[in-house]
């Protein structure tokens, strides 16, 4: 795939879904440590979420950071806008801040 179609792909998959999680893997079976913490961080939250495995999309692999400006995996988007990685998603987790990102965007566009 072009850049720009898989960078389209990426926009179309953050706005279509509420919780989306880059990762090197799957939410089943994590495939490194940082990825299985923001899995874990995330499934907390207990909301539905969708994972792209990086490693099984080259265009992703490739063109993720150019979409998000953040060169490493895991990659979290919450309500269509990107939270961070793996520290920065746990930080949150633990200072109540993504729980209340995950609500807003999950049940606030459910109103």
């Amino acid at each position: 795939m072009e850049k720009e179609e898989v960078l389209k792909k990426i926009d179309q998959d953050v706005k279509a879904n509420k919780i989306v999680i880059y990762m090197k893997g799957n939410a089943d079976s994590p495939r490194c440590g940082f990825s299985a913490q923001a899995v874990d961080a995330v499934k907390r939250l207990g909301y539905p979420f969708k994972t792209f495995d990086v490693l099984e999309d080259e265009g992703l692999w490739n063109h993720l950071e150019d979409y998000s400006n953040w060169p490493t995996f895991p990659q979290v988007f919450i309500g269509g806008q990107f939270v961070g990685g793996c520290d920065i998603v746990t930080q949150m987790y633990e200072k109540g801040e993504l729980q209340q990102l995950a609500k807003s965007a999950c049940e606030g566009a459910a109103k």
